[in-house]
């Protein structure tokens, strides 16, 4: 699947599951996606493999200077701080709204499902998640799906780093999808 001419926005800080960031990040580019990084601050962020400290990356652009029209996706990874510490920001909170208001693709895997709870965003919709934070997706008016990866319109999910290939797959298919 050729993603040429594509522009897909990841967001994270430091705590984000390895695999979830790095993993998207190579696939798309691998199909040809312009891939970049909005964290925080232009600061260097820390994965986590497990609980471990992982890789390091340097952002591109700040959430702040990160606007949802000049991006045709956003991917959300999980790990657990990641997630935690983004939705207590207001403007990466913010970010996710306005992807979603424009209708395009947000993707959210493992624990970052808990950011669009707090987007407001799984009122009525289909979605998955790591199985620690089911219930929160549940209280926010989800119904929680136990597949490796959910698609509810332009909403993506998925469980864990072994279902990054299928939640790229899904990511793929609906920028293809949109004109």
């Amino acid at each position: 699947m050729d993603l040429s001419g594509r522009r897909v926005l990841l967001m994270a800080t430091s705590g984000f599951e390895e695999e979830e960031l790095f993993g998207p990040l190579r696939l798309l580019r691998e199909r040809g996606a312009e891939v970049r990084l909005a964290a925080p601050t232009g600061a260097p962020i820390q994965a986590t493999v497990l609980d471990d400290p992982g890789r390091t990356i340097r952002p591109d652009l700040t959430i702040a200077e990160a606007r949802a029209e000049s991006f045709d996706a956003l991917v959300l990874p999980g790990g657990v701080i990641n997630p935690d510490a983004l939705r207590t920001d207001a403007q990466a909170v913010a970010l996710i709204r306005a992807f979603a208001a424009a209708g395009r693709p947000v993707a959210a895997i493992c624990h970052g499902p808990w950011l669009l709870v707090e987007a407001d965003l799984l009122r009525q919709r289909r979605a998955t998640c790591w199985r620690s934070i089911r219930t929160d997706l549940r209280n926010a008016g989800a119904t929680v799906v136990d597949a490796d990866v959910v698609v509810d319109g332009a909403l993506v999910t998925a469980r864990c780093p072994d279902d990054v290939p299928a939640f790229v797959e899904a990511i793929a298919e609906l920028l293809l999808a949109r004109p």
